[in-house]
């Protein structure tokens, strides 16, 4: 049997729609982050041990056990390939919060860059962490925890959950260097808006100059906002607590309509402008049956067993449902008009894209 859907004609007729939801307080520390106070990135190659012959095959695993026995004073032949299945060559990454201090551990994850079938039951030998300036930063070591699971028959069968070839170490390094801050190096403080906004920014800069005194703040740009504060370390931070805990309502988001085509997801904003409009929507479903039939002659007549085709083709066309988009409508309210016919997400965005062909949608749409 098959089954070909071909989707009807969108009509749009022009008709004024607003969607605006009210901006609640938010404390500017959900909107804004201090500039220079951020995670590094640390990273480290590495070896895990103690697999239950579930490691590398890998001529560069061999290399690196043989490396790492030299550093601990053994070595081993020149004409000895030292191809352990219980071996894995790993990669190591990190993130070094900040103000992280010397002796603090941090967690870690442990990926395999071989062909390691998994890590679980295995732990890392002492691997050095560096950063971006290739300085060492951070010591790893330890048992992995690892979520995935692999198993296979010796017919070939195999089945895996999760990834067995990456896990986790809790705490599995220690900081060994602090990463210096200008927190406690300037007369100021940078706040950093997560999304670029003059309004936003403008709330803010009302906000702590209401709360300070005129002149505290100053907007650099559509994302940063100066800040005058103490220079004393202590009652540096008693001021950026403050900072962060005031409440500011920030500035309605550009309208936007994000689809993401592999998923099949679509995502609409409560800013969304869209003029009144009437859609139908509709489906036309042509079904081909093949119902072959065999004919047998008789066992004496000398003929030939023949099979005859006989196909059956059948139309069938979904009753065409309109709903029309009228002011004051919510958002809620168009989202049930939309399921109500019936549409899949692929058949929103065929609609979408039309509203916006018609001029109907006052929104940016982004495909992703």
């Amino acid at each position: 049997m098959q089954r070909r859907s071909v989707k009807t004609a969108i009509l749009i007729s022009l008709a004024g729609l607003w969607l605006a939801q009210p901006a609640q307080a938010e404390r500017i520390k959900d909107v804004a982050t201090l500039a220079g106070v951020r995670n590094n990135q640390l990273v480290g190659y590495g070896l895990v041990v103690g697999l239950p012959k579930t490691g590398d095959k890998t001529k560069f695993t061999g290399q690196t056990l043989r490396n790492l026995m030299m550093q601990l004073g053994i070595t081993i032949p020149a004409g000895v390939n030292p191809n352990a299945k219980n071996i894995a060559a790993v990669s190591v990454t990190a993130e070094l919060p900040p103000f992280a201090k010397p002796g603090q551990p941090i967690d870690v994850t442990v990926s395999s860059v071989g062909d390691a079938t998994s890590l679980r039951g295995g732990s890392l030998v002492m691997t050095p962490l560096k950063g971006a300036d290739g300085q060492i930063y951070a010591i790893a070591q330890g048992n992995l925890v690892v979520g995935g699971l692999s198993a296979g028959g010796q017919d070939g069968s195999k089945i895996t959950v999760n990834n067995p070839g990456v896990g986790r170490i809790p705490g599995g390094a220690t900081v060994e260097r602090m990463v210096q801050t200008p927190f406690n190096e300037t007369d100021d403080i940078v706040l950093n808006l997560h999304n670029a906004d003059f309004t936003t920014a403008k709330r803010v800069v009302a906000a702590i100059n209401g709360a300070f005194g005129a002149g505290s703040a100053r907007a650099i740009d559509g994302i940063s906002i100066q800040v005058a504060s103490p220079r004393d370390p202590s009652q540096k931070v008693d001021f950026t607590s403050m900072v962060e805990n005031l409440d500011i309502s920030p500035a309605d988001s550009a309208a936007k309509i994000i689809v993401n085509s592999r998923t099949g997801t679509v995502v609409i904003n409560s800013s969304v402008r869209v003029q009144p409009a009437a859609v139908s929507h509709g489906n036309l479903s042509v079904t081909i049956s093949e119902n072959p039939k065999v004919s047998q002659p008789n066992p004496l007549a000398g003929g030939n067993t023949a099979v005859t085709p006989q196909s059956q083709v059948s139309v069938k066309e979904e009753a065409n449902r309109a709903f029309v988009f009228k002011p004051g409508v919510t958002l809620d309210e168009i989202v049930q008009a939309v399921n109500k016919v019936g549409a899949a997400p692929s058949d929103l965005v065929a609609i979408l894209e039309a509203l916006r062909s018609a001029g109907a949608l006052r929104a940016e749409l982004i495909v992703i």
